[in-house]
């Protein structure tokens, strides 16, 4: 399914379920496979992959499962090779006819997974670095910052405020994208919004990286910053907002460490 889904390619995620529930003789129920699907999601996302959408990562899962999944990836190199792709492929900017239906609820926060099975999954010799690719595309990074930049302006201008839309700035391409965020903005009321924009192709709850500059800049300017989880870019662009710190919304797991002497 998530070949398909990658390629572009329709399927049906009940048809699916429903020919596993026959293999299986009815040893699981079609609720019971819908929820390892969820786990397997929660595997996929500590091997660094995307994982099917609609399938909300669980993480009550056993260490079996991971070799298990683990086992698979490795026999499927056409998964590699379209995963690959679909993170690093160019990204063109998204002309929406409307942006009344953009804004969604964030997801909600999971549990973290036990620290036996985070540590197995860290070392399995599977795990790829996929979203962090995704997340280095800057093609895709700046038709996410130009779409949200497109929908500010949008929604100040719906309320008839023309000149706070005229003074909406991409910053990250104006003055740099050192500042920490990416767009200047302002909200109905005229005060400003520092709104940093993360972008994917894939699913909302899809795990995003951010930098100790942009953290710092969410915690000294709490009253005016904004996260932008823009998602499933490609196809139909939503987001939701993380106002204030970064950290009052997310579990922040360090990824890398300078080294110096």
């Amino acid at each position: 399914m998530l070949q398909q889904e990658l390629a572009g390619q329709r399927y049906n995620k009940a048809a699916c379920r429903q020919l596993l529930f026959q293999q299986l003789n009815g040893i699981r129920s079609p609720a019971s496979i819908e929820f390892k699907h969820c786990n397997i999601s929660a595997v996929m996302r500590l091997l660094g992959y995307p994982h099917i959408k609609g399938y909300q990562p669980r993480f009550n899962f056993q260490s079996l499962l991971i070799e298990e999944v683990e086992s698979q990836l490795q026999q499927c190199q056409a998964l590699e090779a379209i995963v690959q792709f679909a993170v690093t492929q160019p990204a063109v900017e998204y002309l929406a006819p409307t942006f009344d239906t953009v804004q969604q609820e964030p997801p909600k926060r999971t549990p973290k997974a036990a620290e036996p099975t985070a540590t197995y999954a860290l070392h399995s010799a599977a795990k790829r670095d996929y979203l962090a690719q995704e997340a280095r595309n800057r093609s895709l990074g700046l038709a996410g910052e130009k779409f949200v930049l497109a929908y500010e302006q949008w929604q100040l201008e719906k309320q008839g405020l023309h000149k706070l839309a005229s003074r909406v700035e991409h910053v990250a391409e104006s003055l740099g994208d050192g500042l920490g965020f990416d767009v200047r903005s302002f909200d109905l009321h005229g005060k400003e919004k520092l709104i940093e924009v993360k972008t994917t192709s894939f699913a909302k709850e899809t795990p995003f990286f951010v930098t100790r500059n942009e953290l710092q800049v969410s915690q000294q300017e709490s009253s005016r910053f904004h996260l932008y989880r823009l998602y499933d870019f490609r196809k139909r662009p939503q987001l939701f907002d993380l106002p204030g710190a970064i950290d009052s919304h997310c579990q922040l797991d360090a990824q890398s460490y300078r080294a110096s002497f």
